[in-house]
């Protein structure tokens, strides 16, 4: 049995990145034998994050209201806006079957922004970029086309021309404000993003969850982050603002999902179905994966023999 959907859940920093760098590297019968892994298509929400920052930044610098953020660190403005995220994995997971063409009128800027404004409306808010004055998309546009451009070729690149075989690995965090009691307020907290997946989605998943605890997550924020344009574009090396780190992601409810689900699964509870989704714990507490930032010449044999251990420990669960 190959895993077809693995969903890679956990703080910031917590090693989720790191994981998915090493499952690229894997030989595919060692990843199919050992973790009933196909070759891997990753989804992540992270270059979304990092382009609203960027829209923000530019919408303030035009002197209009403040969209998606008010500063560089700050929360998002509107909460609502985790499920926006969401409904943009969504997406990317559609675009697997059915591939998106090339932007319209050859901007990818154009594409994005309608992109991340369906999303909202999907999530129940008003969109956001449509709703700013003609001259401030303008500078939108030609101020992120570039960028926009290279999210939508990476996305459209890492597409197969066949899906059979291969599992689908989508990455994203969440939990909620430090010192929060569980449940977690809506929209806070995995409790609530995962029922704004397609229900196609929930039917297929399995759950792999690292974890750490939110004082190690912050810690390893901090010595990841690499300051800079580069790296807040980097999925390995992005810092999370230390107010978000707080607001957003201070605690987390996965575990305590897990035991409510008996130990072995979520409970996703959407409309009037119920999703118990196969949840695997990897425990990177005492940090499995932290090394597997450096080069991949660097890599100690002795940590990638106790890394593979405890992946096949982790997923031992999620295999039927």
């Amino acid at each position: 049995m190959i895993l077809d959907i693995l969903l890679l859940l956990a703080l910031p920093a917590s090693g989720k990145s790191e994981l998915r760098r090493y499952l690229e590297t894997l030989d595919p019968a060692q990843a199919r034998d050992d973790l009933h892994l196909g070759p891997t298509i990753q989804i992540d929400d992270y270059p979304y994050v990092h382009m609203m920052r960027r829209i923000a930044a530019e919408v303030r610098a035009a002197g209009e209201d403040p969209i998606f953020f008010a500063s560089s660190e700050e929360p998002f403005l509107e909460p609502g806006d985790w499920a926006t995220l969401m409904h943009l994995l969504n997406a990317d997971f559609a675009d697997l079957s059915e591939p998106p063409e090339s932007p319209a009128a050859g901007s990818a800027a154009t594409w994005l922004f309608a992109r991340i404004d369906a999303a909202r409306v999907a999530s129940g808010l008003s969109s956001a970029i449509s709703e700013l004055g003609p001259m401030t998309q303008k500078r939108l546009r030609s101020a992120l086309e570039t960028e926009a451009r290279t999210v939508f070729d990476e996305k459209r690149a890492a597409i197969p021309t066949n899906l059979e075989g291969h599992t689908i690995v989508m990455e994203f965090a969440r939990g909620g404000p430090e010192g929060s009691l569980l449940p977690l307020p809506h929209p806070y907290g995995y409790q609530h993003s995962l029922a704004q997946l397609d229900d196609t989605i929930l039917e297929r998943a399995a759950i792999l969850y690292v974890w750490v605890e939110p004082e190690d997550s912050r810690r390893k924020n901090r010595e990841r982050a690499e300051p800079g344009p580069d790296g807040d574009a980097s999925i390995l090396h992005h810092g999370v603002p230390e107010a978000v780190m707080r607001n957003d992601y201070g605690t987390d409810d996965l575990m305590w999902m897990l035991a409510a689900g008996g130990g072995s699964a979520i409970v996703v509870e959407k409309d009037d179905r119920r999703f118990a989704i196969p949840t695997g714990v990897f425990d990177n507490r005492d940090d499995y994966t932290s090394f597997l930032r450096a080069d991949e010449a660097d890599w100690s044999p002795f940590q990638l023999r106790q890394l593979h251990r405890e992946l096949i420990n982790a997923t031992a669960g999620l295999r039927a």
